[in-house]
């Protein structure tokens, strides 16, 4: 997979001018549909940690790596149902994607401690997961009764990429700093540079490292 290591170099090396040398992103590689061989393609490339999301999909994945003795960081960073929380409740090393408070108690109860991100909808748009702005204060409330570490936010920028992603980012980073917090994941494929240079701590690539996706 000689692809995969030369799009994960050229991916890393553009994280690194967007951050100027000031400071350090995290990167999270999107393995979304490509099956375990080619995630463990890139684990050798030096991916290191992955998202998925679908839980079905990382369950089966975290399974079939583990028994090669390949064990990455997983992220959640799609929508998840409460019921399938357990599934990969034991393998999820940081979940994107909470935006409610039964969701909270749900990973709160299958897996203490665990370090969650509060996914919140700054476009606004009907289609994108994410708890509205105006809940953010009450989700945070309920976060702290329970046994998680919420360590930031997550968004994502406009479905339309012709419009200017900036004020999305801006009002994310600006409420990651208004209550305190640790990180802010925002950045995709299209976006991420921008994203970084709007306060983004930790980006979600996809295609940009593993190449056009499996239908």
């Amino acid at each position: 997979m000689q692809g995969i290591a030369t799009r994960l170099a050229e991916v890393q090396q553009r994280i690194d001018a967007a951050c100027h040398g000031e400071r350090s992103v995290g990167l999270v590689s999107v393995s979304k549909r490509f099956d375990s061989h080619v995630v463990a393609a890139a684990i050798t490339a030096g991916c290191t940690d992955l998202g998925e999301n679908y839980a079905q999909e990382l369950q089966a994945k975290a399974a079939s790596l583990a028994e090669e003795g390949v064990q990455p960081r997983w992220h959640m960073i799609g929508p998840v149902q409460r019921n399938k929380v357990k599934r990969i409740a034991s393998v999820v090393h940081l979940w994107h994607s909470v935006d409610r408070e039964s969701l909270l108690t749900e990973i709160s109860n299958r897996a203490p401690g665990s370090a969650v991100l509060l996914q919140v909808n700054f476009t606004g748009e009907d289609s994108k997961s994410g708890a509205e702005p105006a809940q953010l204060g009450a989700l945070l409330d309920a976060a702290a009764g329970l046994d998680l570490d919420v360590q930031g936010l997550m968004t994502m920028g406009p479905t339309d990429t012709s419009i200017d992603p900036r004020p999305t980012f801006e009002r994310c980073r600006a409420a990651v700093d208004h209550h305190g917090l640790r990180h802010c994941s925002m950045g995709m494929s299209g976006d991420f540079e921008t994203a970084i240079a709007e306060g983004s701590t930790m980006v979600r690539i996809g295609s940009a490292i593993f190449g056009e996706r499996p239908q």
